[in-house]
């Protein structure tokens, strides 16, 4: 089978490398890829929302199969792009339609999607400039802090959490006012949830699912969780936290209802969902949706799955998914992210990364890399990935750091404290 993936992260590289293990596997395209997918497969100089190029290419090389790794060409449509074109439609996309995609791609929408069908999540207010004094009104109801979101994708920078109402005011104003584009057109002012946030995942083929591991992202760019948020620093996968009890919550009442609710609204879905938690008191109640798999998440669950990802992806283009066993190693994968230095702020780019190679007991995926001349050098914020396993979360962590020592950049950040607040879960 030919495939080809889009998306050039450290997800990405994490998808490809597992697909790499798939005897059905045949030929791996990356579009465009990054210095540690190129060691795995064929990477193609063309961006991930060139839907144009990407269908050429597809055809003339004969794709099979089509993953999408990131949110931008899920929400600008790719899967109908594929569907809708002669040529390209019997080349099953895995991701969900343009209008499924509108779970991550509208805050508004997921909101409306959520209350349609009983899922539970924070109470909420849409506003644009014509509902302003209504949206200043509920902000005065709230209690300190106050969530202020994006209604579009913001590249993870539209959702402010503010401890003052002053400030919440000014800020909703000036989103609207167009602080992030057209992204913020719309902001959703949320009710602060209390309590400890992760993340749970499934793939669905629109009819059944199969749960993949749960896991924890640390976004703060500083040790404690203080400071700007970034892209994700680190990971944790399992999450201690969360018991049987807790998860057989999840599924009830998030998961289920979701995939039973796409049917009910007619829209086509094939492909990762990612549902962003907060545990309060022992309730799930759903932040976010995404309708990828996450980044750094990928990073960790990808090493847990013990199944043929072809195979899977295979499966949810024949909605065949509920004939699939997809076992779980019982093992704890830690990622931890070297970023540049400034990241999330500006940084440079262009800098020599040396002791790939001396690293050992890790998995290394490439985020913002790039090859020239045989050498690697970084290509944006989140620069690797180092991804490990162990009987525990403290062996798993020990492996990462070990190796996060060792690999090289100028510049080279990194934090120290990942899975710090989970030690209280594990005595």
């Amino acid at each position: 089978m030919n495939i080809l993936l889009l998306g050039s992260g450290g997800r990405e590289h994490a998808l490809a490398w597992k697909m790499a293990q798939s005897p059905k596997l045949s030929k791996l395209f990356i579009a465009p890829g990054n210095a540690g997918t190129a060691e795995i497969g064929e990477n193609i100089p063309i961006k991930a929302d060139d839907f144009e190029s990407i269908g050429n290419f597809a055809i003339k090389n004969e794709v099979n199969l089509l993953v999408v790794g990131p949110e931008d060409p899920l929400v600008k449509g790719v899967s109908n792009y594929f569907s809708g074109n002669p040529e390209l439609k019997h080349i099953p996309v895995i991701g969900p339609s343009q209008e499924g995609a509108e779970l991550e791609g509208s805050k508004e929408f997921a909101k409306e999607f959520m209350k349609r069908h009983a899922i539970p999540t924070a109470g909420y207010l849409s506003v644009t400039k014509n509902n302003l004094s209504e949206g200043l009104s509920f902000l005065d109801e709230l209690e300190a802090p106050y969530v202020l979101k994006a209604d579009g994708l913001a590249a993870g920078k539209g959702v402010l959490i503010l401890p003052n109402l002053d400030d919440a005011k000014r800020e909703l104003q000036e989103m609207l006012e167009g602080k992030f584009g057209a992204a913020s057109e719309k902001v959703v002012i949320e009710e602060f949830l209390r309590g400890i946030e992760m993340s749970a995942f499934v793939i669905t083929d629109g009819e059944s699912y199969k749960i993949l591991p749960e896991a924890k992202d640390y976004k703060r760019i500083g040790e404690g969780d203080t400071g700007l948020n970034t892209g994700g620093m680190g990971c944790v996968s399992p999450v201690p936290f969360a018991g049987d009890d807790f998860l057989k919550k999840v599924e009830d009442q998030v998961i289920r209802p979701t995939v039973e609710g796409l049917k009910k609204d007619e829209i086509n879905y094939n492909g990762f969902i990612f549902f962003g938690l907060m545990n309060v008191h022992g309730e799930p109640k759903v932040i976010e949706y995404n309708v990828r798999m996450g980044d750094p998440e990928a990073e960790v669950i990808m090493p847990r799955l013990k199944a043929d990802m072809v195979e899977v992806f295979e499966a949810v283009s024949r909605k065949q998914l509920s004939t699939v066993n997809l076992e779980i190693l019982p093992d704890t994968c830690v990622t931890v992210m070297l970023v540049s230095g400034g990241y999330p702020g500006s940084y440079a780019k262009g800098k020599k990364i040396t002791h790939l190679k001396d690293t050992a007991e890790s998995i290394i995926f490439h985020a913002g890399t790039k090859t020239e001349n045989n050498i690697v050098y970084t290509n944006g914020g989140r620069v690797i990935s180092i991804s490990s396993l162990g009987a525990t979360m403290s062996e798993a962590l020990k492996k990462s750091y070990k190796n996060a020592e060792i690999i090289d950049f100028e510049g080279k950040n990194y934090r120290r404290d990942i899975g710090f607040d989970l030690q209280v879960y594990l005595k």
